[in-house]
């Protein structure tokens, strides 16, 4: 494989969101390894609740099932609400099924990062959890470092998981060269 394309979904709709930051930056690292990268965050993942006919016509929800067909891996990223997911994120990959009738189903046999955000250990590593039941329900396989990351905690996010992050997306690509 010569550049794979690498999607990121996730993230809040605040455009400075530490979420989407991260996201952002494992493209980062992605891209310096050869990647090619979409990101898809706030707007680009502002759905109505899932639906099977929202998605009929609607040209955003269109071109993130698009960006989906041509993943060649996935990296999802949520705050946690409340000990889980945001629903920006769950109806974002709710969009998902949409994909059911593909000649890929789903995220089958996809490589899937997951990186959980929140002000609290607790919360994170719930939201974590979720994430990585969620990908198995869409036949993705998350990567065996996943990033719950405690918001709350003195420091810049990104430069706290800055090793980890970099496993995380190693891992996606010894998968990709599998």
């Amino acid at each position: 494989m010569s550049a794979p394309h690498i999607v990121a979904l996730g993230g809040t709709l605040r455009a400075e969101s530490a979420t989407g930051r991260l996201l952002a930056r494992a493209l980062e690292i992605a891209a310096a390894r050869g990647a090619r990268t979409t990101l898809l965050t706030g707007d680009a993942i502002a759905f109505p609740h899932y639906e099977p006919g929202n998605a009929e016509g609607n040209p955003t929800i269109g071109r993130y099932l698009e960006a989906l067909r041509s993943a060649d891996a996935v990296i999802v990223g949520s705050p946690g609400y409340h000990g889980t997911l945001s629903g920006l994120v769950k109806t974002a990959l709710d969009y998902v099924e949409q994909l059911r009738g593909d000649e890929r189903v789903y995220l089958d046999g996809l490589p899937v990062g997951l990186i959980a955000t929140a002000a609290g250990w607790q919360a994170a590593v719930s939201t974590l959890q979720a994430l990585r039941t969620i990908t198995h329900s869409l036949r993705g396989w998350p990567t065996p470092m996943g990033l719950a990351i405690n918001t709350a905690e003195p420091g810049d996010a990104i430069d706290k998981c800055r090793p980890q992050m970099d496993v995380m997306v190693g891992q996606i690509f010894d998968f990709l060269h599998r």
